[in-house]
């Protein structure tokens, strides 16, 4: 099988450079534009204007129109790119692959109008394939923290690949994956089940096997968040989080992923908006000065691009202004700055920006600097010439059975059977009947259990912490089953009233198999479930992953799980656990 699984990625990388190399339906560039782009970069800097290299620090959110149909991108969109000059966007859930190939065409073609004409940096996060933001029509992979479960570097190179490919089809070029934070923290609520792991040498394998093969297949590459989000018990998209582990801790568990990833060639290291103690205790890593030019260009060696994560979030909003902290940005060491949130703020960003570099606050050494950086990028991918995409090619490329049949076994290799007193796998059995409760995803699960000869019937509860009164009617809709199924949700600290529900199940004496849905620790507040199984499917925005779910439920029916615990549960089951059915 594994012999097969590496011709497969062999011939899938192959396909990726050629297909992705060959020319469009249409022209890429015109006779005018060659002459200018033909120049290197020093040439080309050496022709922009204060104002025109100001743009390229500034990344923008897109806005969609709705007055189109297919919300091609709007007028506000257009003004930044062709006035402010922006030199990079960030794109947000768009509709199928033909969409988003019409959608990252328009953006290319208002960039190449420019004086300059530069190409756009087009980039999304797509941590477990392109339908991370694009939702029909693509293919879908178990989230990274299902990767490390699986323990397979083949799975991880594949995922890649593939993203890749479907990713370049559409006109995306910049990918903010893979996610390098190591996951020590179990109440960890905004990386958890984004991370490969708790473990440092898993995580730093996986990530540094994925940035080559991002980059290898034509996808720059991002590992985030610097320098680790893995130990926070706070969403920085709310608020200020801090660490307060000592510098040993730092370097020798969060920072080699990272390390391994500069060692592989990344071409772009996120921020995070994190306070790390050890290093500076009074700014987020963001604005950090210490962080980004002390730690990781002088210590760690890295001379790529350092982009922020998204400046709309609390963390930075709430104690700095766009203009400000884009300001503290770049002086801290940052090349880009993800200006997220409203259009005023982007056009803040910019001005900020602007202001500073003539008024000596930021030199125009260092604005060069990060140009460099930019457009060398932009040239080592050959965005100036290859920079259109064709839709009908996107759309025979992305999600098509080949990926689709892939992502399926990637998918149960990735399941962990934690414990299991012989309840699984089901029997299909139209006599003996199941009732399925939880929180979430019921409806999904229990269409594919049905579909899989299992007579069952369910019910969800309105919210993920079940009132007393809900939780009681679960228990008479089950009344009529002979085994009961739950579905559990955590994106830190398990709710109280999904244990009571749990409990209440397990009180009927009759059996309960409970799946996580989320974070894999729910185990630990009902430890006498009869079996447990982690999917590691969905993340703290409760966006659906629907092929770890689909692996469960395949793993519930009898397909072989694959997966280990990534991290660590309790003593009982410790990191690297897993069963398997039989004596495979």
């Amino acid at each position: 099988m594994k012999k097969v699984q590496h011709l497969l990625i062999k011939a899938l990388l192959m396909a990726s450079l050629f297909i992705l190399s060959a020319a469009p339906a249409y022209a890429n560039e015109n006779e005018s534009e060659k002459g200018k782009h033909n120049m290197n970069v020093r040439q080309l800097i050496s022709k922009m204007t204060m104002e025109e290299k100001v743009g390229q620090l500034v990344m923008s959110i897109t806005h969609r129109s709705y007055d189109d149909p297919d919300g091609m991108p709007d007028e506000q969109t257009e003004k930044l790119i062709k006035d402010y000059k922006v030199g990079s966007v960030i794109v947000y859930n768009k509709r199928n692959p033909t969409i988003m190939a019409n959608y990252s065409n328009q953006l290319q073609k208002w960039a190449s109008e420019t004086r300059m004409s530069v190409p756009l940096l087009v980039s999304a996060d797509l941590e477990y394939g392109v339908t991370h933001n694009i939702k029909e029509g693509t293919t879908s992979f178990p989230r990274e923290m299902g990767l490390g479960a699986s323990r397979n570097i083949a799975d991880a190179k594949t995922v890649a690949a593939i993203t890749s490919r479907e990713a370049k089809a559409m006109g995306l070029n910049w990918n903010y994956s893979p996610v390098a934070d190591v996951n020590t923290n179990p109440n960890n609520p905004v990386i958890g089940v984004r991370s490969f792991g708790e473990n440092t040498e898993l995580v730093s394998n996986m990530a540094s096997t994925m940035v080559q093969t991002y980059q290898k297949t034509g996808m720059i590459a991002s590992a985030k968040h610097f320098p680790g989000h893995g130990d926070t018990d706070f969403d920085s998209h709310l608020g200020l989080a801090s660490v307060s582990y000592d510098r040993k801790t730092l370097e020798e568990v969060h920072l080699p992923p990272f390390q391994a990833a500069i060692d592989s060639g990344v071409e772009s290291i996120m921020t995070s908006h994190v306070i790390i103690k050890a290093i500076d205790p009074e700014l987020p890593a963001t604005l950090s000065p210490k962080v980004l030019t002390g730690l990781l260009r002088d210590e760690m060696g890295y001379n790529g691009i350092i982009v922020t994560d998204a400046m709309d979030m609390y963390a930075i909003s709430k104690n700095w202004g766009a203009g400000e902290a884009a300001v503290m940005a770049i002086k801290a060491g940052a090349d880009v700055i993800m200006s997220t949130g409203a259009y005023a703020d982007q056009v803040a960003t910019y001005n900020a920006l602007l202001a500073a570099v003539k008024s000596g606050a930021i030199s125009k050494e260092r604005l060069d600097q990060s140009v460099t950086r930019i457009l060398k990028v932009k040239k080592k991918y050959k965005l100036f010439s290859k920079r259109f995409v064709n839709p009908d090619q996107a759309e025979a490329i992305c999600g098509n059975p080949l990926h689709q049949a892939v992502a399926e076994k990637i998918g149960n290799d990735s399941i962990t059977l934690v414990k299991n007193d012989g309840t699984l796998p089901i029997k299909r059995n139209q006599n003996e009947r199941y009732f399925l409760a939880g929180v979430t995803e019921t409806d999904v699960v229990g269409k594919q259990l049905k579909d899989g000869g299992v007579n069952v019937s369910s019910w969800q509860s309105a919210t993920a912490n079940p009132a007393e009164a809900d939780i009681q009617k679960a228990i008479q809709l089950s009344e009529t089953a002979d085994r009961l199924i739950a579905l559990t949700y955590s994106q830190g600290v398990l709710p109280e009233g999904q244990k009571k529900l749990v409990e209440a199940l397990r009180s009927t004496g009759k059996p309960v198999i409970v799946v996580s849905l989320g974070l894999p620790y729910d185990l630990i507040a009902f430890p006498s479930v009869n079996s447990y199984v982690t999917a590691y499917a969905i993340d703290r925005w409760k966006t659906r992953n629907q092929t770890a779910i689909s692996a469960a439920v395949n793993v519930l029916l009898g397909s072989q799980p694959g997966g280990k615990l990534p991290v660590t549960i309790n003593e009982e089951y410790p990191y690297g656990h897993g069963l398997r059915y039989g004596n495979q």
